[in-house]
C-alpha cells in the first residue's frame, strides 16, 4: 500500500457546475487509479449487511420533467435566471430556489399544488433539519409523516458517522419521525463502500471514530483495528464524542506509513441544542496536518454519499433537503439535483444572500413545513424581483428591499432578495455590507 491513495483527484476537490443550459449529471465513479477499480454499483442491504447486485450501473439521474417555476430562460424582463446559475438552478428560473414564475410557455402548477408535488423522494439531512441533538426540530415529525403518507420515499442522509443506522432510526422513531434502519444513509456507509472498493477484501482498517464506522466496515468485509501496529491498509476518520488524542496519534502514524486516509465527512462544525460544536472536518485536520496528507472525503458534498442515497431510494427526481450550504446544497448542485435550504440549522439568511453559485439552493423555507405549502412565486419586472409583496433590487452596489400591503411573510422578502442579489453578482459573491441593511428590514 502506498501513499498514492491519498493523491486521488476528483473526490475531494470542488467542482463548479455548468452555468448554461440543462446540467449534465456528473459521473459518480471513482477516477481511475493504479491500485483502484471503478466502484461497483452494488448496494449493501442495511439490515443484513449483504451486498445486493444492482441491475445496471447507476448514476444519479437528472431530475425528470420540469420543476415548478423552471424551464428555458424567458425574456430578460420576465423570469430569466440571474447569471451564475448552479447546476440544479440551471433547470430552474432564477429564484426558483425560492419558487419563481414559470417562463413564457411553461405550464403553471395547479393552484393547490405543494412544493413536494414535483419530487418522488426526499434525501434529508438530519442534524439541523430533522433534529437538534436529542430533540426534534419543531414541526419536523409532522411534516415527514405527512410526506410518507403521500407515498414519497424518505431517506435520511447524514454526514454524522458516529452512530449506526439502527441507532439513528431508533432515535427518529422516538421523536415521531417515520424511519427504519434501511431509510438511513450515513457517511460511514459511503466511506466503507469507498474503502472496500480500493483495498483487498478483509484488509485491516484503522477506525478513528465510533461504532457506526466499525459496523459499516464489517458489512463490507473489512476488519476494523485501533492501532498502527496492525499495519492498516487505510485510516477512516469520523466524528465520535469520545475521540481521543491516543487514537488520533495512531491515525497519524498509520497515514505516515502509507495507509490511505479517508474522512467520512468534511463538516467543520455540527449543530447541537447547545450550539455549534467541532465537526469531523475540524478533527480530521489533526491527522492531515501532522501527517502532511489530505483525506479523501466520502460525505457531502462529495459524490460517494449521494451515490449511496440514490442506490438506496431508486429516486428519479429527488429533492435534497439540508441546512448547510457547503455540504447539503453544494452536493445537490454537483449532482444536478434540486435542493431545499431550511433555516433551522447552520445556514442563516445572510449566508444564503452571500452564497457563491455552487452553494445556492433551488428553494428556501423556514422549516420542513415548507414542503407542504405552495412553492413561492418570483417574477422579474421593471422594478426588480418580486415575491409576495416584496420587491428586491440592486442599486448603487447595494441590495434594496421594498414592500407593499401584501407583504406578510419575510421569507418572501428573502427569496426576492436572493434573486436580486444573485443576479447582480453573477458568478461572484455579495459582500455582507452590501446586503445587511436590507436584510435587517426582514427581521429574520
Amino acid at each position: 500500500m502506498t501513499r498514492d491513495h491519498n493523491r486521488i483527484t476528483g473526490m475531494s476537490s470542488s467542482v463548479t457546475p455548468s452555468l448554461a443550459g440543462p446540467p449534465s449529471v456528473p459521473s459518480l465513479a471513482v477516477p481511475a487509479h493504479d491500485t483502484r477499480t471503478v466502484p461497483s454499483m452494488n448496494a449493501t442491504n442495511p439490515s443484513t449487511g449483504s451486498v445486493d447486485a444492482a441491475p445496471d450501473p447507476v448514476h444519479p439521474p437528472a431530475a425528470s420533467g420540469t420543476p415548478i417555476g423552471s424551464g428555458a430562460p424567458g425574456p430578460a424582463d420576465a423570469t430569466a435566471p440571474p447569471p451564475g446559475e448552479t447546476a440544479a438552478a440551471g433547470r430552474a428560473a432564477a429564484a426558483g430556489r425560492a419558487g419563481s414564475a414559470p417562463p413564457e410557455g411553461a405550464p403553471a402548477p395547479a393552484a393547490e399544488g405543494t412544493l413536494l408535488d414535483s419530487y418522488d423522494a426526499l434525501l434529508l439531512d438530519l442534524d439541523g433539519v430533522v433534529y437538534l441533538g436529542r430533540r426534534a426540530v419543531p414541526g419536523a415529525p409532522e411534516a415527514l409523516t405527512k410526506a410518507a403518507e403521500r407515498g414519497v420515499r424518505l431517506a435520511y442522509v447524514t454526514n454524522n458517522a458516529s452512530r449506526t443506522p439502527g441507532a439513528i432510526a431508533e432515535h427518529l422513531t422516538a421523536l415521531g419521525v417515520p424511519a427504519t434502519p434501511g431509510d438511513v444513509v450515513t457517511s460511514a456507509q459511503a466511506a466503507a463502500r469507498l474503502v472496500a472498493e480500493g483495498v483487498p477484501p478483509g484488509s485491516p482498517v484503522l477506525v478513528v471514530g465510533g461504532m457506526g464506522l466499525r459496523q459499516a466496515l464489517r458489512a463490507h468485509g473489512l476488519r476494523p483495528v485501533s492501532t498502527a501496529a496492525e499495519e492498516p491498509a487505510a485510516v477512516v476518520q469520523g466524528i465520535a464524542p469520545d475521540l481521543s488524542y491516543a487514537l488520533l496519534s495512531e491515525g497519524v502514524l498509520a497515514v505516515r506509513r502509507g495507509a490511505w486516509f479517508v474522512a467520512a465527512n468534511g463538516d467543520t462544525t455540527m449543530p447541537t441544542a447547545r450550539g455549534e460544536l467541532p465537526g469531523n472536518g475540524s478533527m480530521s485536520r489533526v491527522i492531515a496536518t501532522a501527517a502532511g496528507v489530505e483525506p479523501v472525503v466520502a460525505g457531502k458534498p462529495e459524490p460517494p454519499l449521494h451515490r449511496e442515497s440514490i442506490l438506496r431510494t431508486g429516486a428519479r427526481n429527488p429533492l435534497i433537503v439540508g441546512d448547510r450550504l457547503d455540504t447539503d446544497i453544494a452536493g445537490a448542485n454537483r449532482a444536478g439535483a434540486d435542493s431545499l435550504l431550511v433555516l433551522t440549522g447552520v445556514a442563516t439568511p445572510l449566508d444564503a444572500l452571500t452564497a457563491i453559485p455552487a452553494h445556492r439552493p433551488t428553494h428556501i423555507a423556514a422549516d420542513l413545513g415548507g414542503l407542504h405549502r405552495p412553492p413561492a412565486r418570483i417574477a422579474h419586472g421593471p422594478e426588480g424581483w418580486i415575491c409576495g409583496g416584496w420587491t428586491a433590487s440592486w442599486e448603487d452596489g447595494r441590495l434594496r428591499l421594498d414592500r407593499d400591503a401584501a407583504a406578510t411573510d419575510p421569507l418572501d422578502g428573502l427569496r426576492a432578495a436572493c434573486a436580486a442579489t444573485w443576479a447582480a453578482v453573477g458568478d461572484g459573491r455579495a459582500e455582507d455590507d452590501q446586503v445587511k441593511n436590507a436584510l435587517a428590514t426582514l427581521g429574520l
